[in-house]
């Protein structure tokens, strides 16, 4: 099971198992973990998943759908490795990803 860091907006670290075939934030929900909120439940409808990852990771995912661009082009800390964790499927290549939590996901 990949092991994925996720550094939360206060700078906090948590690494967890994430199982292959779920998403990034269903790894951060089932864990408990503080930054995403997840509000439509991994529906690519609110952004408040919203993480910045890697490049080296970043090309492990599939492109950005129109719609995920244009939720993520609204948010204050929007940047070119900005994604929604809720369209980023877990695989084996994962193992050892870390992502950031930027701050303002709470809608």
């Amino acid at each position: 099971m990949p092991q994925i860091t996720y550094v939360t907006p206060d700078d906090s670290e948590f690494t967890v198992d994430v199982p292959l075939g779920t998403t990034v934030m269903e790894g951060s929900v089932r864990n408990n973990l503080p930054g995403i909120i997840a509000e439509c439940g991994g529906g690519c409808s609110c952004a408040t998943c919203h993480v910045h990852i890697s490049e080296e990771f970043n090309a492990y995912f599939d492109e950005p759908s129109d719609d995920e661009i244009e939720l993520l082009q609204f948010s204050e800390t929007f940047c070119s490795r900005s994604r929604l964790a809720c369209q980023l499927i877990v695989t084996e290549k994962c193992d050892g990803m870390r992502l950031t939590i930027p701050p303002g996901n709470d809608g």
